[in-house]
């Protein structure tokens, strides 16, 4: 089934080319070198992009330079250009999509169940040698590349018709890949929540265990964290940052003096307070841990994985016997070719395309599939609904001379090829830096009398009355649940734009403060295009629908001036770069600040809720998608009610629990 390196050759033989060549002796070389750092364990995983199956180890150590050349050259001299199918006719699981919790569900159902065959089918490549992918400090530069989808969201009528992009990894590993490795929790009673609204089974306790389950922490019992809620032995590696500058470390003391207490255990359910978080880092070799490189090592032989491949729809037939109920049989290709699912297809193409697939799948309301000229299966007016975000509005200060921040490797290229060559010799290095520095709080505690917000809520939630409004109502008075997260991110992450190289700032130094909305009211929808139905998805999310959305960022904003003028912070920085002291002082300068620079943070959800059906569900408990009987959604987008916490943790928690059900069903 699977070519030998012989064979690659423009199809001949005997006619290994030069690169393959090149791979052989790298190859031979990592594998001594690897041999003496650690005993690695080798899956045996095929990758139709179209390497020879055994020599396929997918180890974190391969991100340093000279280690992925080796990797890389492999990968690129085993390239066929041969037009044959590698892949079989039928497979017991088929997963859509390699991001976060595709590759997780796909190796951990490789892993249970070995005598069946998976493939897992992604839109992007497999890369492993990637920099801008496994350095730290590289953070963000993947966005808006070829591994990014590169969406955006229609005019948004309530924020001064602007358009907001929508980054989303188009990689093995997905967004995984392209995050700012954020690692945290939200508080219990979140978690509890997705139980409360009809989801037997889902709550704090079988996520924390399913969480825990994904990851590696290391660093339990030190200055920097306790030792609650974290995981030991999982696959996915995380660490607190070891690069803290010289000024982030006013960050705690001036939380403190603003009444904010230290949390050492924020990852264990009550994540308010201040502290120094997690970020997804393999600390013994300082790459970045994800999904990709974190599950593709415990997968077996029974696992095929098929990039730079594109799903067209999941193909659907009555099931068996007396049944109402869709069965799933397979997947169409963009180009046509089908391929069969003997027991279940699992979409796991994230919040804003698995509702697209369903859609093209015949699973939706009438009036979009109508428009768009598709056959109906399954009557669901819940797909694509029920998008809900996070949003993040900022502030930017220039530091004193005496500071250092991150920026420098934007401003000095001898620096940074200095810092770039310490990484790549595992030496500590100013790329491994990742923010670290987070705040969670209540609104109360963050502005004192928060009875205007609460009184925004609930006209909110009486305009646009749901099941997941009723219940961030009841977060807004839950003294457990935070509103409101501040980061403090070392060098300029800002609207405005970093100084010219004409500029007297270039040069400069400067921290950013970034607040979150952790619980907006606005909701929006995600659906298929009706004149270009396999095009890029009519993404609204409807940012700023609702007053308290707009008076919380304004509020959050204000927070973060509030933080910067505190002490000791006060004393690290010189000027107020975004928005500037003199541009904003009152309440209309506050409100155009917000309405201007306000953005995405990423963390879409909820577009495929795990709800009943009659409120708005798409999925139901078993992730199975309502009318079918063996069709799954397995990614953020099941999330019901968006937490607060980055949700990196939460997906890998969600694919956890899904293999465990699949396997159990199986």
């Amino acid at each position: 089934m699977f070519p030998s390196l012989q064979t690659l050759k423009d199809g001949r033989p005997g006619a290994e080319n030069k690169d393959i060549s090149l791979g052989r002796v790298l190859w031979q070389n990592l594998e001594k070198r690897v041999s003496q750092i650690a005993e690695p364990r080798v899956p045996k995983l095929y990758f139709l992009e179209r390497v020879e199956k055994d020599r396929c180890i997918v180890l974190a150590m391969l991100v340093k330079s000279s280690l992925a050349l080796a990797f890389a050259a492999l990968v690129s001299g085993a390239t066929s250009s041969s037009s044959s199918q590698p892949y079989e006719d039928a497979y017991d699981y088929i997963v859509v999509g390699g991001g976060t919790a595709g590759v997780a569900v796909a190796a951990r159902i490789s892993e249970g169940l070995p005598a069946c065959k998976i493939l897992l089918i992604e839109a992007g490549p497999a890369v492993w040698d990637e920099p801008k992918i496994n350095v730290p400090g590289m953070k963000g530069s993947t966005l808006a590349t070829k591994y990014d989808w590169n969406f955006t969201t229609v005019p948004q009528s309530n924020v001064n018709s602007r358009t907001f992009t929508v980054n989303r990894g188009k990689v093995l590993g997905g967004s995984s890949a392209l995050n700012l490795m954020s690692y945290d929790r939200a508080a219990v009673a979140e978690y509890d929540s997705w139980e409360a609204l009809g989801n037997p089974g889902w709550n704090w306790e079988t996520m924390i265990a399913a969480m825990k389950k994904s990851e590696n922490f290391t660093g339990i019992n030190t200055d920097t964290y306790g030792s609650e809620g974290v995981g030991e032995s999982g696959p996915v590696k995380a660490v607190i940052n070891r690069i803290i500058p010289e000024h982030q470390k006013t960050w705690i003391p001036t939380m403190n003096a603003l009444g904010i207490e230290s949390n050492l255990e924020s990852l264990g359910g009550d994540p308010l307070g201040v502290m120094y978080q997690p970020s997804s880092i393999d600390p013994t070799h300082y790459n970045r841990s994800y999904s990709a490189n974190a599950y593709v090592p415990i997968a077996g032989s029974n696992l095929e994985i098929l990039s730079d491949t594109t799903v067209l729809k999941v193909n659907l037939g009555k099931a068996t016997g007396d049944s109402t109920l869709q069965t799933a049989t397979g997947v169409t290709l963009s180009d046509g070719t089908i391929v069969l699912a003997q027991k279940e297809v699992i979409l796991s193409a994230g919040s804003i395309q698995s509702p697209g697939l369903l859609e093209l799948s015949g699973i939706s309301q009438c009036s979009v599939l109508n428009a768009s000229g598709i056959e109906q299966f399954i009557e669901l007016p819940g797909v694509g609904e029920n998008l809900q975000d996070h949003l993040r509005i900022q502030s930017s200060y220039q530091l004193k001379d005496n500071y250092t921040s991150f920026d420098i490797l934007r401003s000095n290229d001898t620096y940074a090829a200095e810092q770039l060559a310490l990484w790549n010799a595992g030496q500590v290095s100013l790329y491994d830096y990742t923010g670290s520095g987070y705040t969670f709080t209540t609104w109360a505690q963050a502005i004192g009398n928060d009875s205007r917000l609460v009184t925004l809520a609930k006209e909110a939630a009486g305009e646009d009355p749901s099941v997941v409004d009723k219940k961030k109502l009841e977060f807004m008075t839950d003294p457990s649940i935070p509103q409101l997260e501040v980061i403090f991110s070392d060098g300029y992450t800002g609207v405005k734009g970093y100084p010219a190289s004409t500029s007297p700032l270039f040069g400069e130094g400067f921290f950013t403060l970034i607040a979150a909305i952790m619980h907006p009211l606005s909701r929006g929808d995600i659906h298929i295009n009706p004149a270009n139905t396999t095009g890029k998805p009519v993404i609204n999310p409807n940012y700023f629908a609702h007053e308290h959305d707009l008076e919380a960022a304004i509020q959050a904003i204000k927070y973060c001036r509030k933080i910067a003028n505190t002490e000791p912070m006060r004393s690290i920085w010189e000027n107020e770069y975004e928005p500037g002291l003199d541009a904003v002082q009152t309440d209309e300068q506050w409100k155009q600040f917000a309405l201007n620079t306000t953005l995405s943070i990423f963390h879409p959800v909820g577009t495929c809720s795990m709800l009943p059906k009659e409120d708005g569900g798409v999925v139901d408990s078993d992730l199975k998608v309502y009318g079918t009987s063996n069709l799954r959604v397995v990614d953020a987008s099941v999330i019901p009610l968006l937490i607060s916490a980055h949700v990196q943790t939460a997906v890998y928690g969600i694919a956890e629990i899904a293999a465990e059900r699949i396997i159990a069903d199986a």
